[in-house]
């Protein structure tokens, strides 16, 4: 059911390569939503409303969600999910509130500061996935660091079902949230939606949320049109264990990624060969008990995942890091030790008590994480995504005539005798050399 990548011996220098990794070619798909996104900036409302047709085979007469349908959401909330949701919202204020940036003066020289102001982005696009599962708990993920970050303009799109509109949980979710801008839009057309702005929709000026290879690709082409947080691409979950863990628990957390979808990447990596059979034994059954059998047997087959067995816990860390999970647990004997060691991952989840299904919905943290290995450069989604800092530059008279030379002398070193030109026009003697 999960085949075995043996790198015991010695690691290989190119050890990323050798590693189990789901294919995902944005640059075809990139060519793929090019007329796409092209449509809508030319035809606005009218070609997002013929490529919903067209995709997603739902006819719609506008692309704002009627606020009565999302307030009718909200009424007909199973109480039970009512509940959990307002729990994680609850929570992830609580995470998202502490990352909060305050602004900071420093004196560079006697009259002389420099400030960096930290300013939110005016308006943001929230994507929201919609299609082998609905997300609403990504509505959570997206929509509370903005609201943390001071954002004022929120909009929410997400891919609308046969009745035309989003799912009704995704819509609660917005209720609760207090945001009343939604679009049932899914796709490259969303992306470009919120990039050039229709006469349904204002442009944004940030991107955010997981999508498909779709929405990867599109934000890939519009990245110089609209800001992204990320591209992207198929989750995928690594375990590092060695003999002392569980299992039934790493069989179960393994299955917990692949379920969604077949494409999930599902990644073990341990020093101890008696966990990898036991795993492998433990497998086929829990598969067959759950609902998704055949897309998390499919997942599991596949090349993105497998079971990396290495000599030792340090060398599995060496692995890990190389991997750049998007989630990372560890199950070893001093997992809290070795969670410290750890450089590249989207998110870190130490021992039995901490699987990756509590950060998708209940820890607080935010489940939208670099993929693919991008998270040996880049960070989850987090307040941080929608704030600029702006360095605010504050001199007097004296601190610039302290400054002036030393100016001069690197504009002419640059030969850009207008930058010390600039300095000369504000004194009426001569600046003395350095």
């Amino acid at each position: 059911m999960i085949s075995r990548i043996d790198l015991r011996g010695s690691l290989p220098e190119n050890l990323r390569d050798v590693l189990p990794r789901a294919d995902l070619d944005v640059e075809a798909a990139l060519e793929m939503v090019r007329p796409l996104c092209e449509d809508v900036r030319h035809r606005g409302a009218a070609a997002v409303r013929e490529l919903t047709a067209r995709f997603d085979h739902v006819e719609i007469d506008s692309t704002r969600v009627p606020a009565e349908a999302i307030t009718s959401a909200l009424e007909t909330l199973d109480p039970r999910v009512r509940a959990a949701l307002e729990e994680a919202i609850r929570r992830a204020r609580l995470v998202h509130r502490d990352q909060r940036r305050t602004d900071t003066t420093t004196q560079v020289v006697p009259g002389g500061t420099v400030t960096e102001r930290w300013v939110p982005v005016d308006r943001v696009g929230l994507y929201v996935p919609g299609g082998r599962a609905v997300y609403p708990s990504s509505v959570v993920m997206n929509v509370v660091p903005a609201q943390e970050a001071g954002v004022s303009s929120l909009a929410v799109a997400s891919p609308p079902q046969q009745d035309g509109l989003p799912h009704p949980t995704i819509l609660a979710a917005c209720a609760l949230l207090g945001v009343d801008e939604v679009y049932r839009v899914g796709g490259a057309q969303a992306v470009a939606m919120f990039a050039y702005g229709t006469e349904e929709c204002r442009p944004a000026q940030l991107v955010t949320g997981p999508g498909n290879i779709w929405v990867a690709a599109a934000k890939r082409l519009l990245k110089g049109v609209i800001g992204i947080d990320s591209e992207a691409g198929p989750t995928e979950i690594a375990i590092l264990a060695d003999e002392s863990a569980d299992p039934v628990h790493v069989a179960a957390d393994l299955i917990s990624q692949a379920e969604h979808d077949v494409i999930a990447a599902a990644v073990l990596v341990t020093d101890s060969v008696e966990l990898a059979e036991a795993v492998e034994k433990e497998l086929p059954g829990q598969v067959s008990a759950t609902k998704h059998s055949e897309r998390i047997a499919e997942a599991l087959r596949g090349r993105q995942s497998g079971i990396v067995l290495v000599d030792d816990v340090e060398a599995g860390i060496k692995v890990v890091d190389a991997y750049a999970a998007e989630h990372l647990e560890i199950h070893t004997a001093d997992a809290h030790g070795v969670a410290a060691r750890i450089r590249n991952a989207g998110a870190i989840f130490i021992g039995a008590y901490a699987p990756v299904s509590l950060g998708d919905y209940m820890a607080g943290s935010n489940h939208v994480l670099p993929t693919g290995g991008c998270a040996c450069h880049s960070s989850g989604l987090s307040v941080q995504t929608f704030l600029r800092g702006i360095h605010v530059v504050d001199y007097t008279r004296e601190a610039l005539a302290q400054a002036a030379p030393y100016v001069c002398v690197l504009a002419d070193a640059e030969d850009l005798p207008g930058h010390g030109a600039a300095i000369r026009a504000r004194f009426d003697w001569e600046i003395p050399e350095r």
